[in-house]
Formats: C-alpha cells, sequence, structure tokens
C-alpha cells in the first residue's frame, strides 16, 4: 500500500471501526445492493459491506487516492467480513453539479458529513430507496422538510454496536426551538438542528 493512501485513510479513520458497524447495520436494515456516496472524500467504509458503491469528490485528493486501486482494494480487503470482492466506482466531481449516474440507480444514498446531499442527489435514488443521514451540516433537517423522503428509521450506538430502530420514530425529528424551521434556513445555517431527541444517524425512504 502506498504511503499516501495510507496516510489519508489513516486521516479519515479516526475512530476505527465505527463506520463499518454503523454500514453492517444499515445492510441489514434495508436494500443495499448499489449504494452513492457524495461528498465521500476517502472514507471506503461503505465497501467493508456493501457489494456495489459509487464515490464522488471533487477533492484532488480523493481523486489520487481512488486510483491507486490495489492500494483501496487492500483497505477495503483488510476490513471486510461479507463475502465477495465488491465494487468500487469513483467519479470526480462536484455532487451539486450534474453526474453522469442512471436516474433511480441505487437503493441507498449516503450523506455522512457532506453538506446537503439530499436536494442535489435525490434524483439518483429509486423510488423505496433509501437515504442515510446524520444532522452534522442540516441534511436531516432538510429530508425532513422534504415531501420526498419520510422518516423510517434512525440508527443508535448502544454497547459499542450500531443499530437501526424503526419503531417510537415520532420523538426524533422534534426541533428545541419553537420557530418553525425552513429550508432556507438550513441552507443558510448550514449546520445540524436540535432536537428534543437525537440519533447518531437517520433513515428517510423516497416516497
Amino acid at each position: 500500500m502506498s504511503d499516501r493512501v495510507r496516510a489519508l485513510w489513516t486521516g479519515q479513520n479516526r475512530h476505527p471501526g465505527d463506520r463499518a458497524r454503523l454500514f453492517r447495520a444499515v445492510g441489514d436494515a434495508v436494500e443495499a445492493a448499489h449504494v452513492l456516496c457524495p461528498g465521500s472524500f476517502v472514507d471506503v467504509s461503505p465497501s467493508f459491506v456493501l457489494p456495489s458503491v459509487t464515490y464522488v469528490d471533487l477533492d484532488d485528493r480523493a481523486a489520487r487516492f481512488f486510483a491507486q486501486r490495489e492500494s483501496v482494494a487492500a483497505i477495503v480487503a483488510e476490513h471486510r467480513d461479507s463475502p465477495g470482492d465488491p465494487e468500487i466506482h469513483f467519479l470526480h466531481g462536484d455532487y451539486a453539479g450534474h453526474l453522469d449516474l442512471p436516474r433511480g440507480g441505487f437503493d441507498l444514498l449516503v450523506s455522512l458529513y457532506a453538506g446537503l446531499v439530499s436536494e442535489h442527489c435525490t434524483e439518483y435514488l429509486k423510488p423505496g430507496g433509501t437515504l442515510l443521514a446524520n444532522p452534522s451540516h442540516g441534511d436531516v433537517a432538510m429530508a425532513s422538510l422534504d415531501d420526498r423522503y419520510v422518516l423510517s428509521g434512525v440508527v443508535v450506538h448502544r454497547g459499542g454496536a450500531s443499530r437501526v430502530r424503526t419503531t417510537g420514530l415520532e420523538q426524533y425529528l422534534v426541533p428545541k426551538a419553537s420557530t418553525p424551521l425552513t429550508r432556507d434556513d438550513v441552507r443558510e445555517r448550514g449546520r445540524g438542528v436540535a432536537y428534543t431527541r437525537s440519533a447518531f444517524a437517520y433513515l428517510f425512504t423516497h416516497r
């Protein structure tokens, strides 16, 4: 493995095992044969579990990372406990622009620390597919205001494990602030919204 690839991955993988546990839980809960990860940088943890993942990032370092196919495959093989070799694809570009990808071609759209992915990439998610988002940059709030999505699960961490909860969902996505939230508010804030009850990540079904 090249030193550059190792350094980039080590910098990304600051909490070893966390992302693998997340994607195992999600993979057990939803159909995720084809996965789209916009704003991925060099996070290849979805490929530790899922069979076919397309990563998208504008950063030149990400492009150089994914160009080292053997090194990337070695990282995945080191952590993967699922049978078979996963398909790994990379697009070097801005997910907010046009992507040369099939409309409705993906089962799972991933939005982790990557901005408002749902606003730009829902067209690539099939009806009935799933958006996985965390609240850091406001995409959970954006999805909660989007009529195309309905909350279908939350990811919770407990005892060193991740699991998807699908009951009691009415307790989530209740803002602490009493002022009604709008999509323009979310865009302007560029960060997450404080909720009365929070989860690590949220699953939304694309209607």
